[in-house]
């Protein structure tokens, strides 16, 4: 299991979203009617993959929030992932920062028409991530290990907080190099879209 000291895992992951705030902002200057556009069948438009994670946030937001309210367990100085946490996080996390190679089945509920309002949901998400910020430095006075979030698919499943953070960032992620990939099927230069994360060199 991954083990790592609580405070680097949160200063990592607060970059990693500084990052995803940085793309979300380079999409928001393009032109909104090619943020709307699915460049093929059955592919997902930029607003389509940003409503997704819109979608997710409005469940584990407020989850984490609830979480660290009621449990005020003293913070350790180090995080030891769970088994689940662990694999959900690294099956998500991107490793290619060009495409997403492992495919994923998307449930109903996360899966939204092309019919959405690109100002409403970009400043959703813009909200969103100002809002996994500030949790994050609230998790600083928790422990990472012992409070526990329900996952969407079940209640009786949870996961440490810090795989939580760490899952939820990883989706991010994902979603983000599938957004700048959509970006250049519509025809959308993408030369200068923020690396939004690092890949370890082997």
């Amino acid at each position: 299991m991954a083990k790592i000291k609580s405070e680097e895992l949160i200063n990592d992951l607060k970059k990693d979203v500084q990052q995803l705030v940085a793309a979300a902002e380079h999409i928001k200057q393009n032109d909104k009617v090619k943020l709307a556009y699915a460049p093929a069948e059955g592919k997902w438009s930029i607003v389509q993959i940003l409503e997704h994670l819109n979608a997710y946030g409005r469940y584990y937001l407020p989850a984490i929030d609830n979480a660290i309210a009621l449990k005020k367990d003293e913070p350790d100085a180090w995080f030891i992932s769970g088994f689940l946490g662990d694999y959900f996080t690294k099956s998500m996390k991107p490793t290619n920062v060009f495409e997403v190679k492992n495919k994923m089945k998307t449930a109903k509920a996360y899966n939204f028409p092309n019919s959405l309002n690109v100002d409403i949901v970009m400043s959703e998400y813009l909200e969103q991530k100002a809002k996994l910020q500030l949790l994050l430095e609230e998790s600083r006075l928790r422990n990472l290990n012992t409070v526990r979030i329900p996952i969407t698919i079940t209640k009786l499943v949870k996961l440490k907080l810090g795989d939580t953070f760490r899952f939820l960032v990883a989706h991010e992620q994902r979603h983000m190099v599938q957004a700048r990939n959509t970006l250049k099927a519509v025809g959308i230069a993408t030369d200068k879209f923020p690396v939004i994360l690092e890949i370890p060199q082997r």
